[in-house]
């Protein structure tokens, strides 16, 4: 298809441009009154600005479906890990992922976000691979990219949410075995790629022995693979760093080969000085989760003092189990206002918040060709509705979104060219449909933790 998108109010990095003309998946003109030429659909942007699609680059979509459990709500991470995602994800069938993925891209399309890297850990040794498919299927239909880092465990460590729940995990050859599976069916390295696979063991401080990690380590690399994991999320990881190897978390990591550009670590709350120094000379990034953070009393991620030392930075909206509303907007949002509780008025801007959750965000995810909106670009693009309530009084219109955070509405969202949502809903989703499914599907999760 092509599209000629006119008469926007503003076009983010292409403040003097108003028109940007789409042929298949790229962006191939952006100007000024654009005339139209055959066989263009014509969308109309008045009263929108557009942005590069969000690049959330950490989430659990299995989460989807075990928001807001009650004995979950004031715990910390280690037991609310027992209590909630370890405690249910055993009972999870194909059908309720499928179900609960299509939700969680749901959420995802409608906060903004047209690339989404899911940190899929619902592996053992008896899982069945049609888990992962029904991931892939729904990612598929809605119309998202997904890049899946593929998670899971080669022993149980300290994990105390593996050991209540009795979970036998992989051997390091099942799971390099399965993650090749994976990577020979699903795998893209075309530049137009819409999934792709990273190599992502839970944690690497408590689901893997030092030997398996390097395995993965290497295997990734071999295969021109991304790395990803979480890493001192809380103080226990740096505690068990110290007590198992008498180094720090930071520099366990970089013994077993998981520091580098390909690599990035969700949250990494508890970073010191060292820890940032040694992370930004070899290039590894963070995934800020401020919400799950907040909401489970972990802390503050030091991102000012990361930015200041040339991490690489991106965002994440973490599980939805921690992280409720899974809104990518609100991530970005209060990365903009947290730090500046912190570090003061004028700690973080606008500007580089959206670049943390586009460009940046996309490079971390290995999306060359996606995150600005550039001739040559991948066309993912968001049409934000500045008519929408929450926006009117607001002077600088063209970070409205980020000001005023949710509820928000998007006129059009395109995946690579392809409009995947259009008056604030997703097209390739019913939501009578969805809903009455999830019903369906959580009330048999619920018999099944009964029985």
């Amino acid at each position: 298809m092509k599209y000629l998108i006119k008469n926007a109010d503003y076009i983010f990095s292409q403040p003097e441009k108003t028109d940007i003309r789409i042929d298949g998946s790229r962006i191939i003109q952006i100007g000024k009154n654009l005339l139209i030429k055959e066989g263009e659909q014509v969308i109309d942007a008045e009263n929108t600005i557009i942005y590069p699609g969000f690049v959330n680059t950490h989430h659990h979509i299995a989460q989807s479906v075990i928001k807001g459990i009650p004995t979950g709500l004031n715990q910390n991470l280690s037991a609310w890990l027992a209590s909630v995602p370890y405690t249910y994800w055993p009972h999870f069938t194909p059908e309720l992922m499928y179900w609960a993925a299509k939700l969680g891209f749901y959420e995802q399309l409608r906060s903004g976000v047209t690339s989404c890297a899911d940190h899929h850990y619902l592996y053992h040794k008896n899982t069945s691979q049609e888990l992962e498919d029904a991931v892939w299927q729904a990612a598929a239909e809605v119309g998202i990219k997904l890049v899946l880092c593929r998670g899971g465990a080669t022993v149980r460590g300290t994990h105390k949410g593996m050991q209540k729940n009795n979970i036998e995990p992989e051997s390091i050859d099942l799971a390099l075995k399965r993650i090749d599976d994976s990577r020979t069916r699903y795998h893209q390295t075309t530049a137009d790629a819409t999934q792709k696979i990273v190599v992502a063991p839970t944690t690497i401080m408590h689901s893997a022995k030092a030997d398996d990690l390097k395995s993965f380590a290497s295997y990734a690399r071999n295969h021109k693979l991304r790395l990803h994991s979480h890493l001192l999320e809380v103080d226990f990881d740096e505690q068990t760093a110290q007590e198992k190897y008498q180094m720090s978390a930071v520099q366990f990591a970089q013994s077993v080969d998981w520091l580098g550009p390909d690599v990035w670590f969700a949250h990494l709350v508890k970073t010191t000085n060292s820890d940032i120094n040694v992370l930004a000379q070899s290039g590894t990034g963070i995934a800020h989760c401020p919400t799950s953070n907040c909401r489970l009393g972990s802390g503050i991620a030091p991102l000012l003092k990361m930015r200041d030392a040339g991490m690489p930075i991106s965002i994440g909206v973490d599980g939805s189990a921690s992280a409720e509303a899974a809104s990518m907007l609100q991530e970005i949002n209060l990365t903009w206002l947290l730090h500046r509780a912190v570090g003061g008025a004028n700690a973080t801007h606008l500007q580089e918040c959206v670049h943390w959750a586009t460009e940046s965000g996309a490079k971390m995810l290995g999306l060359d060709n996606v995150g600005r909106i550039e001739v040559g670009q991948q066309a993912d693009l968001v049409l934000w509705d500045i008519t929408h309530y929450r926006y009117q009084g607001i002077h600088e219109k063209a970070y409205a979104p980020i000001m005023a955070g949710e509820p928000a509405k998007i006129k059009m969202s395109f995946v690579n060219g392809i409009p995947v949502v259009k008056g604030g809903e997703p097209i390739n989703l019913r939501y009578s449909e969805l809903t009455q499914n999830l019903t369906e599907q959580i009330q048999l999760l619920k018999n099944r933790i009964c029985a």
